[in-house]
C-alpha cells in the first residue's frame, strides 16, 4: 500500500520508518528544495516515550550525542541579582529519560534512518486532493500526479494537507497569546555550553550555546495584548516585528538583534494550538502539529509528534488493508494524550514567560529551589501538569517487525 505524507521534519519521517517496517511504501514530500537540517531551528525535548520510539528505530545513540549538553542557566531581571538554575536535575525531575536536541539536528537524524526505505520529493508541495473511497489522486505543484491509499498531513502549524482537507487554518487555531523568535548568531558573550535568559513582564530573552559550532542561539518569548497580523512565510516582515517589540529592551538584546539580519536560519511564529474534532477525513489524515499543535516552546509537540506518529503507523498496520478503520483507532487511542497535551500549553505559558511583577519576582527563585529538590519530589510536583509526565505516561510496546500488510 503506498501512503504519501506531507512533510520531512519530525513526525513525517518516523511515520515513514514504521510505515516501511510494517511493509508500507512510503513517499514524503517537502516543499523545501532541500532538506531543513544542520545546527539550525530552536532547541526542542525528547520525553521518555519518544526517547523509546527512537531507541527501536536505532536512531538514540546519535540524538544523545547531538543533544545541546546545556546543563545550567542564569537568570537574570532588572535591578536584581542573577539566580543560577541546575537544569540537569530539573530535566531528572521531569523525565527518566530526557534529551534537548536542536531541531534540524533531530531532522537529519530522522531523515537519515528513512531515507533509503522511503521515496522522498524535495522542492514540491500538494496542489490538489481527490479522494474517491478507494483511494487518492494527488496533483502536486509541479504539476504531476499520482495515486496513493492514503494521505497524511505531517506538514506542521501551517499544515498544507490540513487546509486542503480540513478547512482554512483560522478557525481551528487557538492563539494563546504568545510568540517565539530563534536564530543563531557568534557567541559574543562566551556563552558555552550554558544558558543566560533574562526576564521582564511579558517577555523573555535567553542566550545558548551550540556545542557543534562554538556558535550560540538566541530566542525571544514575548506576550502581547492582540494577535499580530503577518505572513508567516515572509522572513524580514517577521524580523521587523521582533525588532519594534525588543528595540528599547536593554540588557544584551542590542547586541543580539545586530545580528538578526545575517542570520540564515531565522525562525518566527506564533505560539498557538491546532484543534480540531477528527483528525482523519476519509483516506486523508493529520499527524503532529498538523494536526494538534499544542504550542510551539510550550507544548512538548516535538515528543507528541513522535509517539503519535509510531502509533499511527501501528493502527494503520493492525488495520489489515482498513486504513479508514485505522485512522480511527489512531485517533481513539492518541485522544486523551492530545486533549491533556493541550491543557498543559496555556498554564506554561504563564511559567515560561512572567505575567505579571509577582510572577516576575518569584519565577527565578521558585526554578532554583525546585531543581533542588530530590528527583522523586521533582517528579511528583512535575506529574501535576508536566508535558513531560504526560508523554511518560504513554504505555508503548515494541512491535513485531517484518510482515508485510501491503
Amino acid at each position: 500500500m503506498k501512503v504519501l505524507i506531507s512533510g520531512a521534519s519530525v513526525a513525517g519521517p518516523v511515520l515513514a520508518h514504521w510505515l516501511h517496517r510494517y511493509g508500507f511504501e512510503p513517499t514524503i514530500v517537502e516543499r523545501t528544495p532541500e532538506l531543513r537540517h544542520g545546527l539550525g531551528g530552536h532547541a526542542v525535548d525528547l520525553f521518555s516515550s519518544a526517547a523509546e520510539v527512537t531507541r527501536w528505530m536505532g536512531c538514540w545513540d546519535a540524538i544523545d550525542a547531538a543533544r545541546t549538553r546545556i546543563d545550567s542557566m542564569t537568570m537574570e531581571r532588572f535591578g536584581r541579582r542573577p539566580v543560577e538554575v541546575d537544569l540537569s536535575r530539573m530535566y531528572a525531575g521531569i523525565s527518566s529519560s530526557h534529551v534537548e536536541i536542536l531541531r534540524g539536528e533531530l531532522t537529519r537524524i530522522l531523515y537519515d534512518a528513512s531515507r533509503e526505505t522511503a521515496e522522498y520529493l524535495f522542492g514540491d508541495s500538494i496542489a490538489s486532493l481527490d479522494d474517491d473511497g478507494s483511494g487518492v489522486d494527488v496533483t502536486f505543484d509541479s504539476g504531476t500526479q499520482r495515486r496513493f491509499d492514503l494521505v497524511i498531513g505531517a506538514d506542521g502549524l501551517h499544515s498544507n494537507v490540513r487546509r486542503l482537507a480540513f478547512g482554512p487554518e483560522e478557525p481551528l487555531r487557538r492563539w494563546l497569546g504568545g510568540y517565539l523568535a530563534v536564530f543563531s548568531m557568534p557567541d559574543i558573550f562566551d556563552v558555552g555550553n550554558h544558558t543566560l535568559a533574562h526576564l521582564s513582564v511579558d517577555k523573555l530573552v535567553g542566550i545558548y550555546g551550540v556545542h557543534q559550532t562554538g556558535q550560540t542561539r538566541s530566542g525571544f518569548l514575548f506576550r502581547t495584548p492582540h494577535e499580530l497580523h503577518y505572513d508567516y512565510r515572509d522572513k524580514d516582515e517577521q524580523k521587523a516585528l521582533l525588532v519594534k517589540e525588543f528595540s528599547n529592551y536593554g540588557w544584551k538584546v542590542p547586541q543580539l538583534l545586530e545580528h538578526l539580519d545575517t542570520a540564515e536560519d531565522f525562525y518566527f511564529d506564533s505560539i498557538a494550538q491546532i484543534t480540531l474534532d477528527t483528525w482523519g477525513k476519509g483516506r486523508i489524515g493529520l499527524v503532529g502539529d498538523a494536526g494538534y499543535c499544542p504550542g510551539p516552546a510550550v507544548g512538548g509537540g516535538t515528543s507528541l509528534a513522535v509517539v503519535t506518529a509510531y502509533i499511527l503507523a501501528g493502527e494503520l498496520a493492525a488495520a489489515r488493508g482498513d486504513l479508514v478503520s485505522g485512522l480511527k483507532s489512531y485517533e481513539r487511542i492518541i485522544r486523551p494524550l492530545v486533549d491533556q497535551s493541550q491543557r498543559i500549553g496555556p498554564k506554561l505559558m504563564g511559567t515560561i514567560i512572567p505575567g505579571s511583577p509577582m510572577a516576575l519576582r518569584l519565577m527565578p527563585f521558585a526554578a532554583a529551589a525546585l531543581a533542588k529538590l530530590p528527583t522523586s519530589v521533582q517528579r511528583f510536583i512535575w506529574s501535576q501538569n508536566a508535558v513531560g509526565k504526560t508523554l511518560s505516561s504513554v504505555d508503548l510496546v515494541q512491535p513485531q517487525v517484518g510482515q508485510s500488510v501491503a
